[in-house]
């Protein structure tokens, strides 16, 4: 579409309908990638770690201390790659080790205590996390604006550049191949290590009856902190990719971003990996769809009300299990 409009063609209907597609499944794709640590956590031991949304943000205050100290923003085809996949990792790795850090910290303490103690804890380090970012917005680097302004969004550098890659007159650049790549390949890894993996399998079975899977020899404590470790390792190379594809990131983008990952944890069936997938697309292709057809300032009103619409007629989403809840 902004290659019709550079060259002053009138985009067609369903050139318009199909640009607006893709951008929902780009962007739909990131929501899922987050999604699935809300799902996961709630699914082991049902807790909303609304500190998630955070912990995503800080792991893009990472990659951009990253870029800068790597100068990553004037380099060549094969340090841009290596250093892209150097970002994923390290990023990925810093987020994990902090979400099993605060799990161990934070909620293993509050395990069986009544579900409000560990809800208000989680909202807890929310904050705490956000003030981490506020400061961190203050390092006195040139990525960072010379720390004279922590609180302002800062600009991410454009190192994957726009290149086009799609026919037609639709816009399907480097970056969005990119977070399609490495989403998918990651949601795909991840389906296969939960059910085909020893790990995987004890995971399933302390999400069925925690006490039951602690009769059978599983170490329930071990199994929540891995789930706390790959959850957090989503986030963060989310956070990469988010960066890289939006090139803007500040200390309270975990807020809106994790309420929209949260929110299609829930429409898809939260505890559920396929659901979390499922949710993120949809409200991808609505937030992208409604922008173009309803308007910008009633695309949040809109995924909303489809979240209430479809929550009333199947109260567990759309892929989610209609077990009894567990007391």
């Amino acid at each position: 579409m902004l290659l019709l409009l550079a060259a002053g063609q009138e985009p067609s209907a369903l050139q318009t309908f199909l640009q607006q597609v893709i951008n929902g499944v780009v962007t739909g794709s990131l929501f899922a990638l987050i999604a699935l640590g809300y799902s996961m956590v709630y699914g082991i031991i049902e807790l909303i770690n609304f500190a998630h949304g955070d912990l995503f943000m800080l792991g893009s205050f990472l990659a951009l201390t990253l870029v800068g100290a790597l100068g990553l923003a004037g380099a060549g085809l094969l340090a841009t790659v290596a250093g892209v996949v150097f970002l994923v990792f390290v990023c990925a790795t810093f987020c994990a080790a902090l979400n099993w850090s605060v799990d161990r910290l934070v909620y293993r303490p509050l395990r069986n205590a009544p579900k409000l103690a560990p809800l208000v804890s989680a909202i807890g380090v929310s904050f705490v996390f956000q003030n981490i970012g506020l400061f961190w917005g203050a390092a006195p680097m040139e990525v960072f604006g010379g720390g004279g302004a922590p609180a302002a969004n800062k600009d991410f550098p454009n190192i994957l550049g726009n290149r086009n890659l799609a026919p037609g007159g639709l816009w399907f650049t480097v970056k969005d191949l990119v977070v399609l790549s490495v989403t998918v390949s990651l949601m795909v890894a991840l389906h296969l290590f939960v059910k085909h993996t020893r790990l995987g399998k004890a995971m399933r079975a302390t999400a069925q009856n925690r006490t039951a899977a602690q009769f059978m020899g599983i170490d329930v404590n071990r199994v929540i902190g891995a789930t706390f470790v790959i959850g957090g390792a989503l986030a963060g190379a989310a956070s990469v990719l988010y960066s890289l594809h939006v090139n803007t990131i500040g200390y309270q983008m975990g807020y809106q971003n994790g309420l929209y990952a949260f929110t299609a944890a829930v429409l898809g069936g939260i505890g559920s990996i396929p659901g979390a997938v499922l949710g993120g697309l949809v409200i991808g292709l609505v937030r992208s769809l409604g922008s173009q057809y309803v308007g910008e300032k009633w695309v949040s009103a809109l995924v909303f009300a489809i979240l209430i619409v479809i929550l009333v007629f199947r109260p567990t989403g759309l892929m989610g299990s209609r077990a009894k809840e567990k007391v």
